[in-house]
């Protein structure tokens, strides 16, 4: 039998419902359907789905985010054209097995006994010969020989001009057609499972039952009743979050235009969350010590809720899906940077705000994130710091070369130094206008190199990495050093106590015409690199901070500014060499004076303050564009974890699991199940002889199906090969 494409042709006078049904029942349309749907689904794989909708904007823009926003291509899965189309597949399956299914069903019960003897010779597989024996003697052995080698015989008597002939008909492998189905109702109860199991069936509580989207803020108890689904919804799956010590009852099913609350039958508490880490930093163990609240019988249930180790309570499961913060406690300290404030402390919850304000400039301190761990391969970090810092490209190793990229998959060239380098706080600061910078700070030093130093981060925007400000650690190994200098950099008064200072130890053997001018050299030098010099406000802005302020031009970037505008080419680089030698001098000072006006003793002129030195004029330079007025340093924090969990009530789950059954069977079925028939025509010759025709005919042709013909017509037959 041959499977039809067409579909299913019904009499009717309207061509269009007679068109309508043929194109539906066909099993081209399904195929097409099927086509859409992978291709949907790839596009569901690649693009990631549920992300905010800012994301799409950075990532493809404002035009195509829109485009892509109007054809529902962020939730691909619980698109209205997505379930369609499936639902289309699933009518137009069934409708192809419901047409096909009673063709092979006869077919498989059909012998084909009624085959004409002169067809055989049509057949690739055939062969003749003349047996001595009579002809019910081979027609009963034929028979045993086929029946004890699993064979399905019937026989049909025919007259012939010498007696009665028999065909002998027997087939094998019938069950390879039950493949056929089985792999379609595969697809039909993988549909059905997963229109029952999707957005299906909260979709039609919101179109029809009166359900909207809730897209505002506030309580989750103080949701109206519209946006709440009932404990008794057949299916769903959303995320519940729940902190250390709370309970929670309320799932949150996200929607397109916002989110649907899912009463549960019970409530979770969360006694202890345990999250264990490999060496390298990667989460090793995701664990829930929970307490389940039954509503109707007020039983309490301890369970562990584990990743690949859900929870299942009265037909929900509970799987372990993520961890967030539960309201961690941040205290941190406020140090000026260039700005002539004084420091002060804030205190405040992961997700809520402080409120800052100084004259007319209003700032909002968002506080956004904490995390715990971090874990870094400082080898990396050292190598690119290393005694040298240059790379000898004369000097190439090919045995070593080798070495690396052959061997073992799980072998890498990389030599790792994994260490954790403590906690890290992240923030956001949002001026008047909006517009915000997040901020990410490490809590602790990092040694890179032979220098430890604060690693304080920023950037514009959540698509661009965090640009580090490195800050080098005094000699309590602490930032209040730095602090310290950067403040009297942008205190001319502070400027000119450095500049005395310096021309108390350099008036020495100096005429006063000559101190004069080393005097007038010094003051321009610490105002060009503090970025007070009337000459900068010439120079481009490097941009633009909180508030709409314009960030000054200081540091190297004005030095080289004025070198470039006002020194001959070829005097810069002797011009330049002086200028770094002054400008080194004048900074020690400017730290002398700093410390003294903070009660600190003065610092030997060693090779640790000079390396403390080298790296504050980099981080000095760098300072001018950190775009806020103030870092905020974390100093202690109360850490408190919170569990996220996915809550899934899935009936169609046992559904999918069986059309995946049925799929493997079908696939099996007709991949490895070979269909076959043979036919022995056996009529008798007037010497008592018997003349056989044999033939055989396969779904596919194989060289074991040449073999076994082979092995057949000489048992059979007795024709050798």
């Amino acid at each position: 039998m041959t499977v039809s494409t067409e579909g299913i042709q019904i009499k009717t006078s309207h061509v269009w419902l007679r068109n309508a049904s043929e194109l539906l029942s066909s099993m081209r349309f399904a195929i097409s359907l099927l086509t859409v749907i992978c291709i949907a689904s790839v596009i569901g794989t690649v693009l990631k789905q549920g992300e905010p909708f800012n994301n799409y904007i950075n990532q493809f823009g404002p035009f195509w985010a829109d485009v892509f926003n109007a054809l529902s291509l962020y939730t691909v899965y619980s698109a209205w054209w997505f379930l369609l189309i499936l639902a289309f597949l699933v009518v137009s399956t069934s409708l192809c097995i419901t047409r096909n299914t009673p063709k092979i069903l006869a077919d498989m019960r059909q012998f084909k006994e009624g085959m004409r003897s002169q067809s055989l010779k049509a057949f690739g597989h055939r062969g003749e010969n003349t047996l001595a024996e009579a002809l019910p003697q081979a027609s009963q052995r034929i028979q045993g020989q086929l029946t004890r080698a699993g064979w399905r015989v019937k026989t049909q008597e025919r007259d012939t001009p010498h007696g009665a002939g028999v065909m002998v008909a027997a087939k094998k492998g019938a069950a390879n057609k039950l493949g056929y189905l089985a792999a379609h109702s595969a697809i039909v109860l993988i549909c059905v499972g997963a229109l029952f199991d999707g957005d299906m069936v909260v979709r039609a509580q919101m179109w029809f039952g009166g359900k909207t989207a809730f897209d505002g803020g506030g309580m989750i108890a103080d949701v109206a009743p519209q946006h709440r689904l009932s404990p008794s919804n057949p299916t769903y799956r959303g995320n519940l979050l729940v902190t250390e010590g709370t309970q929670a009852s309320t799932a949150i099913l996200s929607q397109s235009d916002g989110v649907v609350l899912q009463d549960l039958p019970f409530a979770v508490e969360l006694k202890k969350f345990v999250v264990e880490y490999y060496s390298t930093g990667m989460p090793k163990l995701f664990a829930s010590d929970i307490v389940i609240h039954d509503k109707a019988t007020g039983e309490q249930i301890e369970r562990r809720v584990e990743v690949n180790h859900p929870v299942s309570h009265r037909g929900v499961e509970i799987f372990q899906s993520s961890f967030d913060d539960g309201g961690s406690t941040i205290r941190a300290k406020a140090l000026p940077m260039g700005s002539l404030v004084a420091p002060f402390k804030v205190e405040g919850v992961i997700g809520s705000s402080s409120n800052l304000s100084k004259g007319d400039e209003r700032l909002s301190l968002e506080y956004t994130g904490l995390r715990v761990i971090n874990v870094e391969n400082m080898s990396a970090v050292n190598a690119e710091r290393g005694a040298s810092g240059a790379t000898d490209v004369r000097a190439v190793d090919l045995g070593r070369r080798l070495k690396d990229h052959l061997g073992a998959g799980n072998k890498s060239t990389r030599e790792e130094n994994l260490r954790n380098v403590g906690p890290s706080f992240g923030y956001k600061l949002r001026d008047g206008a909006g517009q915000a910078r997040e901020f990410n700070n490490y809590m602790l030093p990092v040694t890179m190199g032979e220098q430890r130093a604060y690693l304080w981060g920023v950037r514009d925007t959540p698509a661009e990495p965090f640009r580090y400000l490195r800050v080098p650690v005094d000699e309590n190994d602490s930032a209040a050093g730095f602090i310290a200098l950067r403040t009297a950099l942008a205190d001319a008064r502070m400027r000119d106590l450095a500049v005395e200072q310096y021309m108390a130890k350099a008036s020495v053997g100096r005429s006063a015409q000559e101190q004069d001018a080393l005097r007038v050299s010094s003051q321009r030098m610490l105002a060009l690199f503090s970025g007070d010099d009337p000459y900068l406000q010439q120079a481009p802005v490097p941009g633009i901070g909180l508030n709409g302020v314009p960030l000054k031009v200081g540091g190297l970037t004005a030095m080289s500014y004025f070198l470039e505008q006002e020194v001959p080419e070829n005097d810069r680089e002797r011009t330049s060499d002086a200028m770094v030698s002054l400008l080194n001098a004048l900074l020690f000072d400017l730290l002398q004076v700093s410390r003294a006006q903070a009660g600190l003793p003065a610092l030997p002129q060693d090779e640790t303050t000079q390396a403390f030195l080298s790296q504050a004029v980099l981080a000095l330079s760098d300072s001018f564009f950190y775009p806020a007025p103030m870092v905020f340093a974390m100093d202690d924090f109360d850490h408190v974890q919170a569990s996220v969990f996915q809550v899934a009530k899935a009936p169609g789950k046992t559904v999918v699991y069986l059309g995946c059954l049925f799929l493997i069977i079908g696939v099996f079925a007709m991949l490895y199940v070979r269909e076959r028939r043979i036919w022995v025509w056996l009529s008798p010759n007037e010497d008592g002889s018997t003349q056989a025709q044999m033939a055989l005919s396969a779904n596919r042709k194989t060289m074991d199906g040449d073999k076994e013909f082979d092995q057949l017509k000489q048992r059979l037959i007795q024709v050798s090969p």
